[in-house]
């Protein structure tokens, strides 16, 4: 295990009075700090080498519960996304044992009023249960690193109701041990377990004893091992996850699916998420910037220490560069034993280097480096990342950031990676922001959950600015077994860990307390547990604004009444939302910004376009009008939507007839896992501008032009090569940053045509299909500003590999993503391509998974062998830990000439 000192958990933002300052701490990949004494602080990463096996053994598991559930007698699928959310449903007594009294207690330092913390029963739980025992042989048990998602790997389920979840096994008890090694030099520290997210009902046990647990699978969270751990001796670490059915309305995947630490530290030292900063009179000449350091005495004795930060700048990588900018005079505080304080101090920063999201302003960076001292010794040394800026919430136009107008070009992403699950991996989820920058997108709403910590290292350093959202469900279900279960009892723990974890990351800006909850239906009750949340945030962070999505309360109800924002899903505009909503809030609440946190939910399979097409703005997809039945295939001409949801053009339409929309989260920005509207037979969604497999739909042009009006851009679709169509009508549509564009088809124009008010493609539904060439002129404001031509296509003669990286570090985490493409002789994409496709490696790499986007593939992801979808496939090659070298890549298909890549490790 190497030792990663100085690390806390990713970084933090506080907004104080209308001003911003984020801090934030170093991410895993962040460069190393020199290697502290064994008094401080020691983080180690300890993803390598577990053991992992399914289920419990024999005879044991009612013995294991966190807590006994309703019974579900019915597996159901399908449920409409807008369904109304039940009442919870009482589950009877235990009729045995359970576990929840032992581990309520490890949320105690997130419950505000200490009469209500949990005490821990003097009596431990007897089990004889061998996989709790230090000397088990797990010698056969799998070998896994993390982070590990137990069921991405398949085989997928073809038969039964669970399209809602990606048809992947992701329900069940999983079993993790693994020896750690705990000098006798450790004798008298503080030790502790971080685990970054675990699905679900954690529960830890070291050397045989319960240390803890925490049962929601999205949020990061501590056990103390320190009473547990036997230092210079054997220490078996075992963690027992129940993740149950029937408990997410889409793929939450299964196992450790983020990083796992060891934290060890002096008994005196800066408590879990311990900094909170406050700041005020941002601007260009300076900020005032004040810390909180919460300090832990876990030791015997009463302790006096003195608290001191030095303040420097980070570079664009994330690593400190040049001396200190500013320094907060020490403090001192006395700690009695057993004992928590908090230091504060304050300083200016002079000509602060202001974070801001590109591509007008710069994401830049600082890290406070806080120093313990006790007798005048260094005890423990703790670093924050942070990033200093103004932000303001303007109810007439919406954000602003350093006085510039910010308007939110969002979208929602669910936390999968597809064909990697929820396994977390930092390469595979920057590569899902790039693409997202690329298509012009500056603002993401983590979709129904906290995120990863290390995604927010990611949008703080690439300036995409964040809504955090904490929950799904409140008291009221959506799915029989789903978190609703355990709100009532920690609702509170998992909001503050949350916010603690989170508050000083500069990209977060809006802090959300829940999506679509069942209160919207329950009147003042509901209100009351939305008042309560916002009430914790306020304690938590003072300044930045809350919300709750709200797909069903009006303007006259409750519930918008108890948050900062008006959030509204599919009611601004959709398909049963005539007329949108948009002004009733307005007057109800002239004060409030209002947005849409989901819009659209448009829907779509890349690359396959149906006829005949839709003369509406928007239409529901049905049986040949946008669906086919027999394929499950969307198509993809970008008009046809869910039942609750539109197009993006009649969603626009909505929000540019009120200036006073701040802007849009578009549902999705990615496909993911699960959830496959409307063809629950599926594996995938539908509803991405970017398929599962990361390749770019027609709906991701159609943004780009609408987010990006700068860049010269004219999509065409569809596609020209039809064999079969020639004589029928294909209507061809462009999506332009221009504002009017001549169409020609092998030379002959089929007339220009200007964008009018609310209009925001253009189309020519009665082009005849020939073969040959199609050419659009875009025109902007009278001038020529680009042109763009699609051809017909010759038969698939060979492939192509093109990797987005050719250099890849040899650590066995990142990842090279390579795009296979069909092709014709003359090296043009054979857009209707199926053709079974062979990936073979040489060299110290592997392969790690396959995808194509296509939504009704049941190929298991880790398969080399799998057929192209409309012309392209990817292969994901990761290098083997610690071996550096060259990586040739092949793919074969028959009748097909061949392809091969190489890549680097370093």
């Amino acid at each position: 295990m190497k030792p990663i000192p100085n690390y806390t958990a990713l970084g933090r933002l506080m907004l104080y009075a209308g001003m911003a300052v984020g801090f934030g701490s170093a991410a895993a990949a962040a460069a190393a700090t020199p290697a502290a004494s064994p008094a401080q602080r020691e983080r180690v990463l300890i993803n390598a080498d577990w053991r992992f096996q399914m289920g419990d053994p024999a005879g044991t598991s009612d013995s294991l519960r966190y807590d006994v559930r309703p019974e579900v007698k019915i597996s159901e699928d399908g449920k409409a996304a807008d369904a109304v959310p039940d009442a919870a449903v009482q589950a009877g007594a235990a009729q045995a044992p359970v576990l929840k009294a032992w581990i309520l207690p490890t949320g105690n330092a997130f419950i505000r009023d200490p009469a209500r913390r949990h005490r821990r029963p003097a009596q431990e739980p007897r089990l004889d249960v061998a996989y709790l025992k230090t000397g088990y042989d797990d010698s056969a048990w799998k070998r896994v690193s993390l982070p590990h998602d137990w069921a991405i790997a398949g085989p997928f389920l073809e038969q039964g109701p669970y399209g809602g979840v990606g048809r992947l096994p992701s329900w069940g008890i999983g079993w993790y041990r693994k020896q750690l090694a705990i000098p006798a030099s450790d004798r008298g520290r503080s030790i502790f377990l971080d685990v970054e997210g675990a699905m679900s009902y954690s529960s830890v046990w070291l050397n045989g004893k319960l240390v803890g647990g925490w049962p929601y699978g999205y949020n990061s969270w501590r056990v103390d091992l320190t009473p547990y751990v036997v230092p210079g001796g054997a220490n078996t670490l075992a963690i027992r996850l129940d993740n149950p059915p029937e408990s997410s309305r889409w793929y939450p995947g299964g196992g450790i699916y983020r990083n796992v630490w060891l934290t060890k530290a002096n008994p005196v030292h800066v408590g879990q998420w311990g900094t909170h900063v406050k700041t005020a009179k941002v601007s260009k000449a300076s900020a005032e910037v004040s810390l909180d350091v919460a300090v832990d005495n876990d030791s015997g004795a009463a302790a006096e220490v003195e608290v001191a930060t030095a303040i420097y700048n980070l570079d664009d990588k994330g690593a400190k560069t040049g001396g200190v900018v500013a320094s907060i005079a020490p403090a001192r505080i006395r700690l009695a034993a057993g004992a928590s304080g908090t230091a504060s101090g304050s300083v200016a920063i002079a000509n602060p280097r202001l974070w801001g999201p590109p591509p007008t302003q710069r994401p830049n960076r600082y890290v406070a480096v806080t120093t313990v001292k006790r007798d005048g010794a260094v005890v423990d040394s703790y670093e924050t990342k942070f990033g200093v800026r103004e932000l303001r919430m303007d109810p007439n136009q919406g954000m602003f950031v350093n006085g510039e107008h910010i308007p939110f070009k969002g979208v929602n992403n669910h936390h999968d990676l597809g064909a990697l699950g929820a396994a977390f991996n930092v390469r595979a989820a920057e590569r899902q922001l790039e693409i997202l920058i690329e298509m012009g997108t500056n603002a993401l709403r983590m979709s129904h959950n906290p995120p990863a910590p290390e995604l927010l290292e990611l949008t703080d350093r690439m300036g995409i600015v964040v809504i955090d959202e904490v929950f799904d469900v409140w008291e009221r279900k959506k799915t029989a077994l789903d978190t609703h279960l355990i709100f009532p009892d920690w609702h509170e723990q998992d909001l503050r860990s949350m916010l603690r974890r989170d508050r000083n990351h500069p990209s977060v800006v809006i802090w959300s307390i829940g999506n679509e909850v069942g209160e919207q239906y329950s009147g003042e009750a509901g209100a009351a547990i939305g008042r309560k949340l916002h009430a914790i945030v306020r304690e938590e962070d003072p300044g930045r604004p809350t919300m709750t999505a709200m797909n069903f309360a009006r303007a006259d109800m409750p519930l918008p009444t108890t948050v900062d924002m008006i959030s509204v899903n599919y009611q601004g505009a959709g398909i049963r939302t005539n007329p949108g909503r948009f002004p009733e809030f307005r007057a109800r609440f002239p004060d409030k910004v209002i947005f849409s946190s989901e819009s659209a939910s448009a829907l779509s399979s890349r690359g396959e376009y149906q006829f005949p097409v839709t003369g509406a703005l928007t239409s529901p997809v049905r049986p040949d009008a946008g669906g086919d039945w027999a394929t499950r295939q969307v198509s993809a001409y970008e008009l046809y939507a869910a039942d609750f949801g539109t197009s993006a053009d009649r969603s626009w339409a909505a929000q540019d007839q009120y200036p006073f929309v701040a802007g849009e989260f578009v549902w999705s920005g990615w496909d993911y896992l699960g959830e496959p509207t409307p063809f629950y037979s599926s594996r995938s969604s539908y509803s991405g501008m970017i398929d599962l497999a990361g390749f770019k739909k027609d709906r991701f042009y159609l943004y780009q032009a609408r987010w990006r009006p700068e860049l010269p851009l004219a999509h065409i679709l569809p596609h020209w090569t039809w064999p079969g169509r020639e004589g029928k009508v294909t209507p061809v549509h462009v999506f332009t940053s221009g504002d009017e564009a001549e169409l020609f088809v092998n030379g002959k124009s089929q007339g220009r045509k200007k964008r009018t008010e609310f209009e925001y493609r253009l189309r020519w539904d009665l082009v005849t299909y020939e073969p040959g060439e199609v050419k659009v002129v875009a025109y902007k404001q009278g001038k020529e500003w680009t042109t763009s031509t699609v051809r017909t296509v010759g038969s698939a003669a060979k492939l192509d590999l093109a990797p987005d990286r050719k250099q890849i570090a040899a650590d066995g985490l990142d990842l090279s993503f390579i795009t296979l493409r069909v092709a014709d002789k003359d090296g043009n994409t054979a857009p209707m391509a199926k053709n079974q496709v062979k990936f073979s490696i040489e060299g110290p790499g592997e392969i790690v998974a396959t995808d194509n986007g296509d939504p009704t593939s049941f190929v298991p992801f880790p398969s080399a062998e799998r057929p192209a979808f409309n012309g392209l496939a990817l292969v994901i090659v990761r290098g083997k830990p610690g071996q550096r070298g060259a990586i040739t890549v092949h793919a074969e298909s028959a009748a097909l000439q061949g392809a091969s890549t190489t890549l680097q490790a370093n």
